[in-house]
């Protein structure tokens, strides 16, 4: 929830309206490391993707700082596809 929320705002406003006006698409992937995570924010950062990395403020059972998750978008899908298409479903 974090990381989309944290995207969203950082989205392009037509982005978002075009996005809100169709299906409102989510897709919740798994990267097999944190390396991999680290690398989709990079090629999300040089196609101009709103992205947003959550690590964990250390309130429950994760470590402080611990990085969670990745949310990107919202964007057009063969923008996301050529950023995220080798990841499988959670």
């Amino acid at each position: 929830c974090h990381a989309a929320i944290g995207a969203y705002k950082q989205a392009d406003k037509a982005k978002i309206r075009k996005w809100a006006n169709e299906a409102y698409a989510q897709v919740v992937l798994k990267a097999p490391t944190l390396q991999d995570l680290y690398n989709i924010r990079e090629l999300a950062r040089a196609n101009g993707v709103a992205y947003y990395l959550v690590t964990d403020a250390g309130r429950t059972q994760l470590p402080k700082s611990t990085v969670t998750v990745l949310g990107l978008g919202p964007d057009e899908d063969d923008v996301l596809d050529k950023i995220t298409g080798d990841l499988k479903l959670l």
